[in-house]
């Protein structure tokens, strides 16, 4: 596959343009027609939430995230960061002043913070973990697409990555989505480098009106997740007024 665009046309003025051609991708990827992908994306929270009526359980979480939602989460995180393009493209600035050397993206959807990684030259190598295998399959395909397959690798989780240890994590709107955020701070904490850098945020809120059926938000899991928090990493100041933070293991 000839790149769409190349690897140095991957930036935030990009993102902001049509989302790193995220349009053209589904379009490719799903086999419709670009009037499909426009009358789809409006509807995509909407399907993805039929998918799982009432209560999510935690022991469902897995088999939802990686068989239940196929390719509809691609549509609905696609509509989501399209969207909210202002928000996503300061968690992309903000990624660019910390991202370097070896990076992992844990839980990065439709590849948006893994490929802009990519394109920055202090970044080595992105280790693009999802559960996904539709999401992965697509961030390959958006790789080849956008000049930077040599850069990037695609994960079902962190086992699969071997024993790298990781100069940057990334884990943006996924910690809210897991049984045991805890669990997966300290792992990210046994994978960083000492002079690591992780990019965070998280909200565990299902919604005044239950509007975000998906997150969990037990009090006693999120008080075990800041304990963690605030045991292991200590917070690094940046100037970008958003709720992504920036972390190094204390």
């Amino acid at each position: 596959m000839q790149p769409l665009r190349s690897s140095l046309e991957v930036d935030v003025s990009a993102f902001l343009r049509d989302g790193l051609a995220v349009k053209e991708h589904l379009s490719r990827f799903l086999a419709l027609s670009m009037e499909a992908v426009e009358q789809q994306l409006p509807r995509s929270t909407e399907d993805l939430a039929g998918l799982h009526p009432g209560a999510f359980q935690a022991d469902e979480a897995t088999a939802f995230y990686e068989d239940t939602v196929g390719t509809g989460h691609l549509l609905e995180l696609a509509a989501w960061h399209l969207s909210s393009a202002d928000y996503i493209a300061d968690t992309l600035r903000l990624q660019g002043m910390a991202a370097r050397g070896q990076v992992l993206d844990f839980g990065g959807g439709i590849g948006t913070h893994a490929l802009s990684a990519a394109a920055l030259p202090e970044v080595d190598h992105v280790w693009f973990v999802d559960l996904n295998p539709h999401n992965r399959a697509f961030v390959q395909q958006r790789a080849e697409a956008l000049g930077l397959s040599g850069k990037v690798s695609t994960h079902r989780d962190l086992g699969e990555t071997g024993s790298v240890r990781f100069d940057t994590v990334v884990c943006l709107d996924v910690l809210e989505h897991l049984p045991d955020p805890s669990a997966q701070l300290l792992e990210f904490h046994q994978r960083m480098t000492p002079e690591a850098i992780a990019l965070l945020n998280w909200y565990f809120f299902k919604g005044h009106n239950g509007e975000y059926p998906f997150h969990f938000d037990e009090q006693p899991l999120v008080e075990a997740f800041f304990r963690t928090l605030q045991g292991e990493f200590l917070e690094v100041f940046h100037p970008l007024l958003i709720t992504a933070r920036l972390y190094r293991r204390s």
